[in-house]
């Protein structure tokens, strides 16, 4: 879909992106009825019209598409993408919605843990976040002696 992108598919793709993280936060914060809101909100601004789609080329691969032929590719790509969420909500609920808790990241994620314990967008962020806290505890520690020796 990247090659078919217009400049008129990047404006609205602005607009849908913080409608999409207001999913995610209002998921992330146990707030479902807002969470169901904005997707209801996405699903009407980006209607569903399911249709079987196939590529003569290669022999009958059928696929889904989620949109009317010739829809604009912001409208088919946010579309599945409403979707998907909607059915991803209904099926785990709305606090298998995250968003990374190191706070230089900001991402968001769909935790696929067996056990909705995932915190982190990757295990990069997870990495970076733990150096990071185990940095901090060291240095206070070390400030902590410092200022024992010192007599403070």
């Amino acid at each position: 879909m990247a090659d078919e992108v217009v400049e008129k598919d990047l404006p609205v793709f602005r607009r849908a992106q913080r409608k999409l993280r207001d999913v995610f936060e209002a998921g992330a914060a146990g707030r479902d009825a807002d969470a169901v809101a904005e997707l209801n909100g996405l699903l009407e601004a980006y209607p569903i019209q399911p249709r079987i789609s196939g590529h003569k080329d290669d022999g009958p691969d059928w696929h889904m598409h989620v949109t009317s032929r010739g829809s604009s590719v912001s409208a088919e790509y946010l579309a599945g993408a409403a979707w998907g969420l909607a059915v991803w909500l209904c099926e785990f609920g709305s606090a298998r919605f995250g968003v990374c808790a190191d706070e230089r990241c900001g991402n968001v994620y769909l935790d696929t843990s067996s056990n909705n314990c995932r915190r982190f967008c990757s295990e990069r962020c997870a990495t970076r976040s733990h150096v990071a806290a185990h940095r901090a505890r060291k240095k206070a520690a070390v400030d902590e002696s410092a200022l024992a020796v010192a007599g403070v």
